[in-house]
């Protein structure tokens, strides 16, 4: 089973690094109105990927808090950095 875990988490990272690449791609402006649109599908479709895969994993460190009885909610104070 860490062979999938970890296979996920190469995934992730690997999608990661795609849509830097991507959002490099867009910022230099070169591409097509064409070729633009394809990157941009595929970086929406990259980020959906990333999203779900960080819900997923939000919603096994929820449980596993659960199941071990030791949940501590706290209130989120954001940085002014």
């Amino acid at each position: 089973m860490p062979k999938k875990e970890t296979k996920k988490t190469v995934h992730f990272e690997k999608a990661i690094t795609e849509l830097e690449n991507i959002v490099e791609q867009m910022e230099e402006g070169d591409l097509s109105l064409e070729a633009s649109l394809k990157t941009f599908e595929a970086g929406i479709k990259l980020t959906r990927e990333c999203q779900n895969a960080l819900q997923k994993a939000e919603q096994k460190v929820q449980i596993l808090i659960e199941e071990s009885g030791e949940e501590q909610l706290v209130e989120f104070q954001e940085d002014d950095e």
